[in-house]
């Protein structure tokens, strides 16, 4: 007994630990130093096939286990995706030798005994508003993930002093996570290209170059923000040509409606009269 407890609160304090003896999981070197970091505010820039899924299935897990009463949320830009990811943190869960009993376990969340419970949501803002008090957020493919369901998620944070992470690999110089990579805000930032992850050859990735052509390898495997193809302008050259500087041609009069149109009067008949 003495030496279960003593095993309790190794696992408890080490997710590494956890990984290793419990699942039977070596984690990457960089997975081991995410599953570590204490931040509350992660951001994982990922290769494809680098391990994300992985690691961030075993956080949840050790979240749910060894803190009590845990509300863990798992967002994907769709439905299917956030499944598959539970579906992960289903499989490790059950590899516990000593799994503790389910009282809720279906296709989309599990809840443990100890009151902890992991969700898997749609990619619906409206869907999402319910939960409060959330211990960890895990936003997989974040760059796809809609921006104003990222908005919605982050005040379930507020109460609960709660952890958010955003893994993906990039989508172009747009959404907030690129806004978040590459903008003041506060938050760990881990780049991850292929070149790190130790299971993918360098023979392989000299192939996908070849086959992809520099534009998609560089962003599928290098962590690289690329234009978007259809950009007129680029990225760059659009922030260059900003500057607090210049007045607005239409200076903010508070709301529209208040902005004065030269021209137009409240005292002639519209052509067509209807509903004001």
């Amino acid at each position: 007994m003495q030496e279960m407890i003593k095993n309790d609160l190794r696992y408890a304090l080490s997710p590494v630990t956890f990984s290793r003896e419990c699942l039977n999981v070596e984690p990457d070197p960089w997975q081991a130093e995410v599953m570590m970091r204490p931040a509350k505010r992660i951001l994982l820039n990922c290769s494809r096939q680098s391990g994300k899924s992985t690691s961030s299935s075993i956080i949840a897990l050790h979240q749910a286990l060894y803190y009590p009463g845990s509300l863990i949320l798992l967002i994907s830009p769709s439905l299917r995706q956030s499944s598959e990811l539970f579906k992960k943190v289903q499989s490790f869960y059950k590899m516990l030798p000593d799994r503790p009993k389910l009282p809720e376990d279906n296709k989309l969340s599990m809840a443990l005994e100890n009151g902890s419970r992991i969700v898997s949501l749609p990619s619906s803002e409206a869907n999402i508003r319910g939960f409060s008090a959330v211990a960890l957020v895990i936003e997989d493919e974040a760059s796809r993930v809609a921006d104003d369901l990222y908005r919605a998620v982050r005040p379930m944070l507020a109460v609960s002093a709660g952890k958010i992470m955003l893994m993906s690999t990039p989508w172009g110089k747009r959404g907030h996570f690129f806004e978040e990579w590459t903008g003041p805000n506060e938050w760990e930032r881990i780049e991850i290209p292929a070149t790190k992850c130790p299971r993918i050859s360098p023979v392989f990735l000299a192939e996908e170059e070849k086959a992809l052509g520099n534009w998609w390898f560089q962003q599928e495997y290098m962590c690289k923000f690329m234009e978007t193809t259809d950009s007129l302008f680029s990225y760059d050259t659009i922030m260059a040509a900003m500057s607090d500087d210049v007045e607005p041609l239409f200076p903010a009069l508070g709301t529209a409606s208040q902005v004065t149109m030269p021209g137009l009067s409240d005292d002639v008949e519209p052509l067509f009269i209807g509903e004001k």
